[in-house]
């Protein structure tokens, strides 16, 4: 006969709820988060031309996709030359609508029109991918803009990912 004490039974019902609670970390998953966040810098540039407040749905946006206040972000943007790391929720904010640096332009007020993605790779090791690839923006006259991409996603304690690494260039153009 098995003899089960209170603690044991408490032990497997905390692990049983802890495993419930976080979905398990996948590519799909990671799919699932680089297409919201190109719908998000779409939807930043659609606030801007409509002359809504894009500046909010840039916070928004950064708030929901990147470890802002919870981890450290390594955040290095194609269009950063004199401040290349944008290490801060307002050096990222920045970059994406203009305002604190100089030389941004507000990157997601462009407006694009549409984000499509060609993956290279994605990598899972825990509570940790790395995606690889290249991302297409869609401007408004219908001509693509390629841009290279690496993210690093972490699934924090709620089970919501959130990019920690973010890293983004011109595709290389021989002289």
């Amino acid at each position: 006969m098995l003899k089960t004490t209170t603690a044991a039974l408490v032990l497997v019902a905390t692990a049983g709820m802890a495993s419930a609670a976080a979905p398990e970390l996948t590519e799909d998953r990671v799919t699932e988060l680089k297409k919201a966040w190109g719908e998000g810098i779409v939807n930043i540039g659609a606030v801007y031309t409509a002359e809504g407040d894009y500046e909010a749905a840039a916070r928004e946006h950064i708030e929901k996709f990147y470890a802002y206040g919870d981890e450290t972000v390594l955040f290095k943007p194609t269009l950063a030359s004199e401040d290349q790391f944008r290490g801060t929720f307002d050096e990222a904010l920045s970059y994406f609508v203009g305002g604190s640096i100089s030389e941004d332009g507000g990157f997601a007020i462009a407006p694009y029109t549409d984000v499509r993605w060609e993956n290279e790779g994605t990598t899972i090791s825990g509570d940790t991918a790395l995606a690889m690839g290249n991302y297409f923006f869609t401007t408004t006259d219908g001509s693509e803009v390629k841009v290279e991409y690496t993210f690093g996603i972490q699934q924090m304690e709620d089970g919501e990912l959130q990019i920690v690494l973010h890293h983004s260039s011109l595709p290389y153009t021989p002289s």
